[in-house]
């Protein structure tokens, strides 16, 4: 069995229960060393064979797996986040299909959710957005023409950017061009959750010159929209005068 598991945004306690009790029964662990916290290893048995995915191929990474199924190990394969963001693990379940490997997927808490809670920030706020865009700036790996930064601006709504630290410049003038003004609210997240975590509240026309003057160049997530300002509606969930099936309205 191979288990896909989502190490969490950072902090080693905010891996899921499922997720820590899955590292501690694993035989193998491959993790994503670039990313992944590695005090999350201490939570690995002693005799427990570790590999860091930051120096391997996906053919190596796959061979790994296959090993261990042939020798009846149960292989846990450590990715940063929640693993169905960027983690790249689709041309691996690929893999495994082919092999008749069977695996499982352990869901984790993204660093877009670690990102809002050091802003202690709310990204659907009542009549400011209920809409959360999750995007990355084209590098190495293209982005998709209708899904450019332009376009995706153009709602309006919350913007999470992912991997996208060093294109701040292009980034503020993509956002301006797609219908943000240069001083809608923007922050910058550096490794949420870990100990060294850095939050940066700025404007979109001030993204670059924010991270610059705090030394930021990687490994930070990028959040637009006015759900950084103050203005909002309250939830009509605690209104006393919505009625819902548990309560009456007043």
């Amino acid at each position: 069995m191979v288990n896909f598991v989502g190490a969490g945004c950072g902090a080693a306690d905010l891996i899921t229960i499922r997720g820590k009790n899955l590292l501690e029964e694993a035989d193998v662990i491959i993790y994503a060393g670039s990313l992944v916290n590695p005090e999350l290893l201490n939570y690995a048995k002693n005799d427990c064979e570790i590999h860091n995915s930051a120096y391997m191929t996906l053919d190596e990474v796959i061979a790994v797996m296959e090993k261990a199924e042939k020798d009846g190990k149960n292989a846990v394969r450590l990715h940063t986040g929640d693993p169905s963001l960027y983690g790249a693990i689709r041309e691996q379940m690929d893999r495994l299909d082919e092999l008749g490997i069977v695996y499982e997927i352990c869901p984790g808490v993204s660093s877009f959710c670690g990102a809002a809670a050091a802003l202690k920030a709310e990204y659907t706020l009542p009549e400011v957005s209920q809409t959360v865009i999750i995007t990355r700036m084209a590098g190495r790996t293209p982005v998709p023409e209708s899904e450019s930064i332009e376009s995706l601006a153009a709602h309006g709504s919350t913007m999470v950017i992912f991997l996208s630290t060093g294109l701040l410049k292009e980034l503020s003038q993509r956002l301006i061009s797609g219908g943000y003004t240069p001083d809608t609210p923007a922050a910058i997240v550096y490794k949420a959750s870990w100990a060294d975590e850095k939050v940066c509240r700025c404007t979109v026309a001030t993204l670059f010159e924010t991270a610059e003057k705090n030394g930021i160049k990687k490994t930070a997530l990028i959040t637009v929209g006015d759900f950084l300002g103050s203005d909002y509606a309250l939830s009509k969930l605690y209104d006393e005068s919505f009625e819902t099936e548990f309560r009456k309205a007043k």
